[in-house]
């Protein structure tokens, strides 16, 4: 069985809070995380055979994200012309390939389709997100080392530059 980080999963768990999901299922190599927003779901798992129940439920009281996690992102106003690389799953935001070493891009930078961006990574799964367009990188919206979730906005690229 696969020994996962408790960052992870408390990764997981922020991002679920969060989020207005009602209820989220991760299965990992026989390991099973089940959380629900539903107070009536903790008594149906607790009487199902083998089965172990988190002394937490969604009406306790949320353990505080640290300084690098985030709530729901904010809405950005796009400038008309302007292409939005958006995070294709969510996880943790990496600007540079390694701790110390220089971003992938940086503002005014100019990139093609294919160049690589930035990191997301959940469960020690990195995923790799490219531009998908040529042009100008003009901001980048999320902090390194910052919990991003699915479709949030990452980076604005003028296409036209």
């Amino acid at each position: 069985m696969t020994i996962i980080p408790a960052r992870d999963i408390e990764a997981l768990v922020r991002t679920f809070d969060v989020s207005d999901w009602d209820e989220m299922r991760v299965v990992v190599d026989g390991l099973e995380l089940y959380l629900s927003k539903n107070p009536a779901d903790r008594a149906r798992l607790a009487s199902a055979p083998n089965s172990a129940v988190s002394s937490a439920t969604a009406t306790d009281k949320p353990p505080s994200p640290s300084a690098k996690s985030t709530s729901k992102p904010a809405a950005i106003d796009v400038p008309e012309g302007m292409v939005v690389v958006r995070a294709p799953n969510l996880g943790t935001f990496y600007r540079a390939p390694k701790p110390g070493a220089p971003p992938y891009v940086s503002i005014g930078q100019k990139v093609e389709p294919e160049t690589e961006l930035c990191l997301i990574e959940v469960m020690k799964l990195f995923t790799s997100v490219t531009s998908g367009v040529g042009g100008t990188v003009q901001k980048i919206l999320a902090e390194d080392s910052q919990l991003v979730e699915f479709d949030q906005p990452l980076f604005l690229i003028d296409p036209r530059s």
